[in-house]
């Protein structure tokens, strides 16, 4: 088996907690059962997948970009944290630096290889700790009750479809855990997402906003927030207006 085959099947190695069910007045289901076509579309412009680098990470270091983020969450040694849409691992090399030996980190993206290079990077830069998986548009594809922290740095804007893939994000997060999204407060057609308009859509899919913060660079900002009442039914989701 090749190393870059040995690293994706760590993401097995996070435990799966089983089926999640459809709460809601449909009865139950299986989450992989409810179709795409059941969820809105977003009624605002959707960037397209850019750069797997924001900037570059000597940039990012000059200002602490990650110390600042991980600090404002309380990262901390023995976590499970989720990077979803990771590129080429800035969050990712980091994350799994603060969690330490006893934690673990998902790094995910959707673009196989994208993917891959992260995969030969987690392997160069021996991180026993990191798991790498190819997530999908409408889902992000990580196991449910899992993860303390999931991230979704300067990437939410290209999310093609929120509500489905916000909605099937939901189970993944233990109790207490926390959705961290940094993004840049301009119009969702140029890389970006309005602070207020991010806060809707996350509210449609029953997340509470909990934290706020600006970020180091000029017009960026970090929004928390945590799983708040029951998972919407997909048919009753309201769809925000840009």
């Amino acid at each position: 088996m090749s190393i870059r085959a040995v690293l994706l099947l760590l993401a097995a190695s996070i435990p799966l907690e089983g089926c999640q069910m459809l709460s809601g007045n449909r009865g139950a289901r299986e989450d992989s059962a409810v179709p795409s076509a059941e969820f809105p579309a977003a009624a605002r412009p959707v960037s397209q997948i850019g750069s797997s680098r924001w900037s570059t990470e000597i940039e990012r270091d000059r200002v602490k970009e990650a110390d600042r983020a991980m600090d404002l969450v309380g990262v901390a040694s023995g976590m499970t944290v989720a990077d979803i849409g990771a590129g080429e691992g800035y969050y990712t090399i980091r994350l799994a630096a603060r969690v330490g030996n006893k934690g673990r980190v998902l790094a995910q993206d959707v673009i196989p290889a994208v993917r891959d290079k992260l995969a030969d990077r987690v392997y160069r830069e021996k991180l026993d700790n990191v798991s790498v998986k190819l997530g999908a548009a409408n889902d992000p594809k990580i196991p449910a009750n899992s993860f303390d922290r999931v991230f979704m740095m300067h990437m939410y804007h290209e999310i093609a479809v929120p509500y489905e893939f916000l909605w099937r994000l939901r189970p993944s997060l233990v109790k207490g855990g926390q959705v961290v999204i940094v993004d840049a407060d301009r119009p969702t057609g140029a890389h970006g997402i309005p602070p207020a308009l991010l806060k809707c859509e996350l509210a449609a899919v029953g997340y509470s906003q909990t934290g706020l913060k600006p970020m180091p660079q000029k017009g960026v900002y970090m929004a928390v927030f945590t799983l708040s009442g029951a998972r919407p039914d997909p048919g009753a989701i309201k769809v925000c207006r840009g």
